[in-house]
């Protein structure tokens, strides 16, 4: 990485529904630090490209765009990836799915040396990219870190705030998400709910990805989390709560093996949760998950879901995405219960009787708060680079940011992290 390149962030996917949020958050923070690093946006299209930053202009007011960068790439045209690559100190990936899309950018950057950042929530992607480029990355000294949206970084460095605040050994957390609405209701763009189609009918292959790697079960330390029912009242946040879809389960959890196999540290249980505050919703939420668990397992079934985003989410997901009242009226919080063992306890004797709870808060999860979490994920790698892990790789947000100032960059931006009920 000793090349110097001429744009510290290039945003690829530029005009995308995704990264049209991304580049308005990348140009308050090039604004915020003055000018400090240079920048560009990628994809497939020149005039659309511009006229995204015409509007994004429009959009921040007194922010000038009018030296960023544009440059032309597509996902199927090796070189083009490569030239981006060779330009970028890091990429900030906005095309998705990542199944499908994904793989290419990462290979690029590996080879060019570009650092690479992504918010795939696709657990099967994000796995297989370690399998395959992690080695490489190492020697090329070149940092691959995905899942920096909502998927997972709230997840992922939420524990390791818990665990930071915790005086002792923490040996247990369980999280709870909460997405709250204005009177708008919520909206999530058509790519989440692709990619969720194509999750959801992967998974034995999945199964057979993770037996390559060859992992040893991690040693379960203090009490075994309880295994809950698919749907279950949860008293301690007052919701009903099911096992949250998405990557975070897995992404703590490969966060914690490499701290456990690299670093000696006693590794931690996790499981994820989502919540629903009323029987109504709850209702509904179960009818849809029937239905989309029924039909995404058949292709017919998976072609109808893609082509009717609307019909089958009860209007949640579409083509269009949310309306900005829409994400102006959302935001999330997720609660972590941790227990684990006092400084003075005797983890081989004792039960854990410490406790804690703590909890990060944002705003609408889907864009405004992903993009804050992309792009302040970029800018650690760019500007933090001593206080990375030794080599390059194939990371989690854990894994390379837990020795960085990422949360205290969050805090500044509009996320919260904070104790509710300290350890007792």
């Amino acid at each position: 990485m000793s090349v110097k390149k001429r744009f510290g962030l290039v945003v690829f996917g530029a005009s995308g529904f995704t990264g049209r949020f991304v580049v308005r958050e990348v140009a308050r923070a090039a604004d915020e630090e003055r000018g400090e690093f240079a920048w560009a946006v990628a994809g497939r299209n020149r005039d659309k490209l511009q006229s995204m930053l015409q509007e994004a202009a429009q959009s921040l007011g007194k922010i000038n765009l009018g030296d960023v960068g544009v440059i032309v790439c597509n996902i199927n045209d090796d070189e083009s990836l490569a030239s981006m690559c060779r330009e970028a100190n890091v990429v900030l990936n906005c095309v998705g799915p990542y199944r499908f899309y994904g793989e290419p950018v990462v290979k690029a950057c590996v080879e060019n040396g570009a650092n690479y950042v992504d918010i795939c929530g696709e657990p099967k992607f994000l796995e297989s990219m370690q399998l395959k480029y992690d080695k490489l990355a190492a020697e090329k000294g070149v940092y691959i870190v995905g899942s920096c949206g909502f998927d997972s970084i709230p997840a992922d460095m939420g524990v390791l705030y818990t665990r930071d605040q915790f005086p002792g050994t923490l040996t247990a957390v369980e999280s709870y998400l909460a997405i709250q609405t204005g009177a708008e209701g919520a909206g999530v763009h058509f790519g989440t709910w692709q990619s969720a189609i194509h999750g959801f009918s992967d998974q034995a292959s999945l199964r057979t990805l993770r037996k390559k790697f060859g992992y040893k079960p991690l040693p379960v330390v203090g009490r075994k989390l309880t295994k809950r029912g698919m749907v279950f009242y949860s008293k301690d946040v007052e919701r009903w709560a099911f096992p949250f879809p998405g990557s975070d389960a897995s992404v703590v959890r490969r966060t914690q093996r490499f701290m456990h196999e690299n670093l000696e540290r006693v590794p931690l249980q996790y499981t994820a949760y989502a919540t629903i505050g009323s029987v109504g919703y709850l209702l509904l939420a179960i009818l849809m998950g029937i239905i989309f668990g029924l039909m995404a397992r058949f292709s017919f079934g998976r072609k109808l879901l893609e082509k009717y985003p609307k019909l089958f989410s009860f209007g949640i997901f579409s083509h269009e995405g949310p309306t900005e009242k829409q994400m102006q009226g959302t935001s999330f919080s997720m609660t972590f219960f941790g227990e684990g063992f006092s400084q003075t306890q005797d983890m081989k004797q004792d039960k854990p009787e410490q406790k804690i709870t703590t909890q990060v808060r944002g705003p609408d999860p889907g864009y405004v708060a992903t993009s804050i979490l992309m792009v302040q994920s970029g800018l650690t790698l760019l500007q933090e680079r001593s206080a990375l892990p030794p080599k390059g790789g194939v990371y989690t947000p854990g894994i390379a940011f837990g020795g960085t100032s990422l949360i205290k960059r969050l805090i500044k931006h509009g996320m919260h992290f904070s104790v509710l009920a300290g350890p007792k």
